[in-house]
């Protein structure tokens, strides 16, 4: 049994095709159900969730208001309400790909003892892509993931985007629930809650995979591609890490800073390779990224 969880705040004008994506997979209406956390939106979600609902009877569809903002919240409460074996997480601004739910199924079913999995993500953008987007910038900013054709256990360092991974149930049962401390509240964009609980997988030797079929379409509107949402974010990564690295010790505190010095080295060599090709829009954005992740590390208020 799959538990599609989607977590969503004030996303009216995606929730309904995002939904409606998960009912067009080929896959068996009783061998899943969708719960669907609405974390006090303020717009027109709980009826577009109702249209969704009339449209589609057929589909075990549970609905849930969580009044504790903040998306580890979200998350901590899709789990406890969930009755499947095996949870999805899908990003409620996003539509998924026709055999998702099968490309889950199957891969759980055939390997027991993998506990967690993860899609690749594609961004669908409403404007077009900014000359100074790099890789590394469309990475952040669209949580772009593609590791290949192939399924493949994840490397050291690397975990499944929040927006598209899939865990066994038993996982929460063993490690705890997702930090509220961290992750989105309302307009925050602190994060890291994902990279909190795989830190914790990782420590009991729990294994997850790079699912290339399963898909996951991110829509990319307008707002997140300012020069307002960049900084933003880029600063709330360092925030999110000085919080996260702050909650385990001191020490990993300081293994962080030390990390950042290392990114700071491989981004200034980026910004003079991107000189020599003649795009310096792209080595700069990148300068300022690590510029503000700093700040956002070393800020403590």
């Amino acid at each position: 049994m799959l538990s599609i969880i989607i977590c969503t705040y004030n996303r009216d004008k995606y929730i309904y095709n995002c939904l409606k994506s998960i009912v067009e997979n080929k896959f068996p209406y009783k061998d899943y159900e969708i719960v669907l956390i609405n974390n006090n939106s303020t717009d027109n979600t709980e009826n577009e969730c109702k249209r969704f609902l009339s449209d589609f009877p057929q589909v075990d569809f549970r609905y849930f208001m969580e009044k504790n903002q903040g998306l580890s919240f979200a998350r901590n409460r899709g789990i406890k309400e969930a009755i499947g074996e095996i949870l999805i997480y899908v990003d409620d601004d996003a539509t998924v790909s026709k055999n998702y739910l099968q490309t889950y199924a199957d891969f759980f079913k055939q390997n027991p003892q993998v506990m967690a999995a993860g899609g690749a993500i594609f961004p669908v953008y409403e404007k077009e892509e900014p000359k100074w987007f790099s890789h590394y910038i469309k990475i952040l900013i669209t949580c772009y993931f593609y590791e290949g054709d192939r399924v493949k256990k994840m490397k050291s360092g690397q975990f499944p985007k929040g927006g598209n991974a899939a865990y066994r149930k038993i996982v929460f049962d063993t490690i705890g629930l997702f930090n509220v401390d961290l992750g989105r509240k309302g307009k925050s964009l602190i994060g890291a809650e994902e990279k909190d609980i795989f830190d914790r997988m990782l420590k009991l030797k729990m294994e997850f995979y790079y699912l290339p079929n399963a898909i996951l379409y991110h829509i990319i509107p307008p707002s997140k591609l300012t020069k307002e949402y960049f900084n933003n974010i880029t600063y709330s990564i360092g925030k999110s890490e000085r919080l996260r690295t702050l909650s385990i010790s001191k020490s990993k505190f300081r293994k962080r800073i030390f990390a950042e010095t290392i990114k700071w080295a491989a981004s200034i060599i980026l910004f003079f390779k991107y000189l020599i090709l003649f795009k310096p829009q792209k080595g700069t954005k990148l300068l300022l990224f690590r510029w503000n992740v700093t700040k956002g590390l070393l800020s403590n208020k």
